[in-house]
C-alpha cells in the first residue's frame, strides 16, 4: 500500500468522485418528509449500479447497506430501515463509490422540510468547516493544520468537534493512513505530500463532542441526544490548491 497516488489513480478516484457528487445531487431533490431511509439506501444502491458502480462500504466489516442514514442525533454509520423522515429532521447520507476499482468517499447533510434555525447554523457551520479544512490541505502543512481550523472554527460559533470518528487516507481500500482528525493543534500529524489522497469529514454537535453507540454496533450517537451533522469530501494534494475529487453544487 503506497500513500502516494499517480496521476492515474487520482483521475480514476475523480470519475468515480463525480459519480458519488451527481448521486448526491439526485438524493438532494428525494429529501423530504415521508421517505424512509431504507428507501433512500435503495435509490443509491440502484443509482449506482446503473452507473457501472459498487457501493464500497456493503460488506465493509460486516456492514450490510450501500449507505450510512444518520438522523438527528446520529453522528455516524445509522443503518437504513423503516425510519420515515419527518419534517424538521436533519439526515446525513454517507457512502464510497468503487468505480472500476477506484474509490471516492463523501457525505452530506440534508434538511428535511422546515427545520430550526439552530439546527441551520449547526449545518451552515459544519459545511463551513469542511471548506476550511479543505483550504489547508496542502503540500508541506501538517494534517494539524486541517485539523486545528476546523476546530477553531466550530468552537468560535459555539459547536463542538466530534473526536471518536476522524477522516482518513483512501485509496485501494476505503481506510488508509493518514488519520485525519478535525480537532488538535496544527503542528500535530504527518506532512502532507502531493499525490496524497484524503478524506475531510467534520461532524460537529450543537452539545457535547461525546458519543455512544447503540446495541447494533454501528449507530454512533451524540451522548446527550442534540444534533449532529456532517460533510465530507475526498481530496487530493497537489502541488498548489487542494483538488476535491467529490465536489458538488448542493445546499
Amino acid at each position: 500500500m503506497t500513500l502516494i497516488k499517480s496521476k492515474a489513480e487520482i483521475e480514476g478516484m475523480m470519475k468515480a468522485g463525480q459519480l458519488l457528487a451527481a448521486c448526491h445531487r439526485e438524493i438532494s431533490k428525494r429529501i423530504r418528509p415521508g421517505i424512509s431511509t431504507k428507501a433512500i439506501d435503495h435509490f443509491v444502491e440502484e443509482y449506482l449500479d446503473r452507473a457501472g458502480a459498487t457501493a464500497e462500504q456493503k460488506g465493509y466489516m460486516g456492514y450490510p447497506f450501500a449507505t450510512c442514514t444518520s438522523v438527528n442525533d446520529v453522528i455516524c454509520h445509522g443503518m437504513p430501515g423503516d425510519y420515515v423522515l419527518r419534517d424538521g429532521d436533519i439526515i446525513t447520507v454517507d457512502f464510497v463509490v468503487n468505480l472500476n476499482g477506484s474509490l471516492a468517499d463523501s457525505a452530506w447533510s440534508y434538511p428535511v422540510g422546515n427545520i430550526s434555525r439552530e439546527a441551520r447554523r449547526l449545518m451552515e457551520c459544519t459545511k463551513r468547516s469542511l471548506y476550511e479544512g479543505i483550504r489547508h490541505a496542502r503540500s508541506g502543512n501538517r494534517i494539524g493544520a486541517i485539523s486545528h481550523s476546523i476546530q477553531k472554527l466550530a468552537e468560535t460559533r459555539g459547536f463542538s468537534v466530534v473526536r471518536q470518528f476522524i477522516g482518513h487516507g483512501i485509496g485501494e481500500r476505503i481506510h488508509e493512513p493518514p488519520d485525519v482528525p478535525h480537532y488538535g493543534p496544527p503542528s500535530s500529524g504527518p506532512y502532507l505530500q502531493e499525490g496524497m489522497v484524503i478524506t475531510i469529514e467534520p461532524m460537529l454537535n450543537i452539545g457535547t463532542h461525546e458519543a455512544k453507540l447503540d446495541s447494533d454496533g454501528w449507530t454512533a450517537r451524540t451522548a446527550d441526544g442534540s444534533l449532529s451533522a456532517q460533510y465530507e469530501h475526498t481530496v487530493a494534494i497537489t502541488k498548489g490548491d487542494p483538488l476535491i475529487l467529490t465536489e458538488q453544487s448542493i445546499l
